[in-house]
């Protein structure tokens, strides 16, 4: 096995059940720190058992590349066995999404780089396409991309989707909106995008009605295919709890509906957002849904099982879910 290939797989399998931050950089930066060492000076490490001289190779890291040449390395394999299926209360709605479209690069807050989030997309998850939707500028915390960033970004994605096999890149961004119902982007640049998410990141404890009408806004905004995480709760996690804004969610999701939004069921554990009886309501006001990740680290794209699970309970059937839609009808519909 490709000793690379090896450490990545490790990370993501790291990442996927939770892991500490720290155990997964430390397999992802190997990776990264070995990818750039010749053939000719591997096998000379190989012979040496030298592993360790790298910068970023530790003993566990060193293990791995060692093994690796043998076949699948234990610890990988150890993984590989211990992981616990994600969906499987809900296989065939899982099975029938194609795509993500609400995910997260190194350029805004992620963890990885386009091209890695792009490789485990394709080659571990199966993605036939998937939306690259970083944040956009006001989220400063977040380092979220201005006009002039995310046109660069564009460029990244054409190249990558001209020059590699696999899941097609989406161009999107995860749009803040803002006090007024207002999107933070360049309305024009929101116009070529692929897939925009809006959601709410600021004053999420504003009054009820003050927050309806700026949600309503963004609902009814040409440009906004998808609602993100509609309620803004935490359930826990490192980021502790956050309860639920409030909003007129009747109101919302009509809009939501007559406009073409789709109300998305984000399937980070710390959110599960909308809570179900949201579900239920937007379900029976006939609102299209989006099943998305909002990966922030490649091993977390394999997370839409929970959000699976959680549509499949309230009685959400696959052409109700606007990613089991073939790319080209997805793309109709959002540059509608």
């Amino acid at each position: 096995m490709d000793p690379v290939d090896a450490l990545r797989e490790v990370a993501f399998w790291l990442e996927r059940e939770h892991a500490d931050t720290y155990r997964v950089q430390a397999y992802r930066r190997a990776a990264e720190v070995l990818a750039d060492v010749s053939d000719h000076k591997r096998e000379v490490l190989r012979k040496t058992d030298s592993w360790t001289d790298l910068p970023g190779i530790g003993k566990k890291t060193a293990t791995v590349i060692r093994e690796s040449f043998d076949g699948v390395p234990a610890y990988l394999e150890q993984l590989r066995e211990e992981a616990e299926p994600i969906g499987r209360g809900a296989r065939d709605l899982l099975e029938s999404l194609r795509g993500d479209l609400h995910t997260h690069s190194n350029w805004s807050d992620g963890g990885s780089p386009i091209d890695e989030m792009h490789r485990v997309a394709s080659m571990m998850i199966g993605h036939e396409y998937f939306a690259l939707t970083d944040h956009s500028p006001r989220l400063k915390v977040a380092n979220g991309l201005t006009a002039e960033r995310l046109r660069s970004q564009l460029g990244v994605v054409a190249q990558i989707n001209g020059n590699a096999d696999g899941a097609r890149i989406l161009t999107g961004i995860e749009v803040d909106i803002l006090d007024d119902g207002s999107l933070d982007q360049d309305e024009g640049l929101l116009a070529e995008l692929d897939v925009v998410v809006a959601s709410v990141h600021s004053n999420l404890r504003a009054d009820r009605s003050v927050m309806t009408k700026r949600m309503l806004r963004a609902a009814a905004n040409p440009h906004v295919d998808v609602l993100g995480h509609c309620t803004g709760r935490l359930v826990g996690g490192g980021r502790g709890s956050r309860p639920e804004s409030k909003f007129d969610a009747e109101k919302v999701f009509a809009a939501c509906r007559d406009h073409d939004t789709a109300v998305e069921i984000n399937c980070r554990p710390e959110r599960r957002d909308p809570p179900s009886r949201l579900i239920d309501l937007a379900l029976g006001m006939g609102c299209l849904f989006s099943i998305d990740t909002d990966a922030h680290a490649p091993g977390q794209l394999d997370w839409l099982g929970y959000g699976c699970e959680r549509a499949a309970e309230r009685g959400v059937e696959p052409e109700q879910v606007i990613n089991t839609w073939e790319v080209d009808d997805l793309l109709a519909w959002t540059d509608r």
